[in-house]
């Protein structure tokens, strides 16, 4: 019988993975207890392959939940910043009024504060403004998103009570209207955008500027954060797939009191919330006590700071969710064809993210024929493909050009 190595001595031999040395040690150990120390390799890859790192996304999905949704580099020296400290005044100051006031200045809202997403932009306006009272919602609006979570539990745990008018294809601004004139207590109108699903045919919704008309405030939650319908960060202006897709800056026009929206979706920056609107609804959501559960890091508020400057001087170049969506065919075309592998086709991408269900962006990539992905997945850094009628199809529209002669090399080697 072969006596088996020590842990020390195991631990030691799987240094090439990478991997810290106490995690080594859980690694043999475990590996040496079920009595397979020579899988412990293996394991300590796997370990390696579970933890967070930068992937090659190939999928077309330009809004991937499961790799991140939208991509953001952030790069800051170590260093202490003025988070919530005032340098003007050399007293303590507010961590929400750095990048508050510039989400604001770009929706052209009175004010504006940040919190981690926009579940929590949603729950924290229901609890500052609704609390032991009423929100109206379109019955055609009370949806789930991603994890299950539903807009009526998500007003239940602010503290509010669902009140649900008109049905799920037609509903009317007299429906609201009924609504606070019937006895019912109405503190919140709420519009929920149709951001994951469509329903379509004989259907029938009320106008933000309809039920701005309200004597009740209104709230939209957009969801998927588009700041201004005319993207002027854009040298070649709004793409036609976002057509219909409601911004911020113009639902706050048409007379919404207050609008929610994420941080990595259409915004393309990190995992956020923003809340913006008039500016005494924002200081009552910013007084809640949940406020401050739902609060960002520095860190997530550094990155959106440096996001919102890029939209200020109007540079989407510099954003590389939209530099990303604003990539030509043609210039696809060629890409795929310098790639050398593969048979260069017609693909098509979509936003994803739970953005614009019906939209696809037409895109080009390469076929291989068979399924590959498991070894594009086990290539550093791992490429990330989809597979369609056993044929592997790799969309260049989600791939950084930089990363091309290495995706062409990976390419290369699995159909070798």
């Amino acid at each position: 019988m072969v006596r088996p190595p020590s842990v020390d001595r195991l631990a030691r031999s799987l240094a090439h993975t990478g991997l810290p040395h106490p995690l080594l040690v859980d690694v043999a150990r475990a590996a040496i207890a079920d009595g397979k120390h020579e899988q412990a390799e293996a394991r300590a890859h796997a370990l390696a392959t579970s933890l967070l790192q930068p992937v090659i996304n190939a999928t077309g999905t330009m809004l991937h939940t499961n790799l991140g949704r939208a991509p953001w580099s952030h790069q800051a020296e170590a260093s202490f910043s003025n988070l919530e400290f005032d340098l003007g005044t050399g007293q303590r100051g507010s961590r929400q009024r750095h990048v508050g006031q510039l989400f604001a200045r770009l929706c052209e809202a009175e004010a504006a504060i940040i919190v981690n997403n926009c579940a929590a932009a949603v729950t924290l306006t229901m609890a500052g403004l609704a609390v032991g009272r009423e929100v109206a919602v379109s019955r055609g609006e009370l949806v789930e998103i991603g994890g299950g979570f539903r807009v009526p539990d998500v007003i239940e745990q602010s503290g509010a009570t669902l009140h649900a008018v008109g049905t799920t294809n037609r509903t009317r601004a007299s429906d609201f209207a009924n609504a606070a004139t019937s006895g019912a207590d109405i503190a919140v109108n709420l519009m929920v955008h149709q951001s994951n699903y469509k329903i379509v045919g004989f259907t029938e919704a009320p106008t933000v500027g309809e039920l701005a008309e309200l004597d009740v405030p209104l709230v939209c939650d957009i969801g998927s954060g588009l700041l201004d319908a005319a993207c002027p960060w854009l040298k070649t202006g709004p793409p036609p797939w976002l057509e219909n897709e409601p911004a911020a800056k113009q639902t706050l026009a048409a007379g919404a009191d207050l609008v929610c929206f994420s941080g990595d979706k259409l915004l393309g920056g990190p995992q956020a919330g923003i809340i913006a609107g008039r500016a005494d609804l924002v200081a009552k959501c910013a007084a809640h006590p949940l406020a401050r559960a739902f609060r960002p890091g520095g860190l997530v508020l550094s990155a959106l700071q440096e996001l919102a400057m890029a939209y200020l001087r109007r540079d989407g170049d510099a954003i590389p969710f939209w530099r990303m969506a604003a990539r030509t065919p043609t210039e696809l075309r060629e890409r795929a064809t310098a790639l050398g592998v593969g048979q260069v086709i017609d693909l098509m991408s979509v936003p994803g993210g739970g953005t614009l269900p019906t939209v696809e962006v037409p895109s080009v990539g390469v076929m291989l024929a068979g399924d590959h992905t498991d070894l594009l997945r086990a290539h550093q850094p791992p490429i990330i493909a989809r597979v369609h009628d056993q044929k592997t199809l790799v969309d260049l529209r989600t791939v950084e050009p930089a990363h091309d002669a290495m995706l062409a090399a990976a390419l290369q080697a699995v159909t070798a």
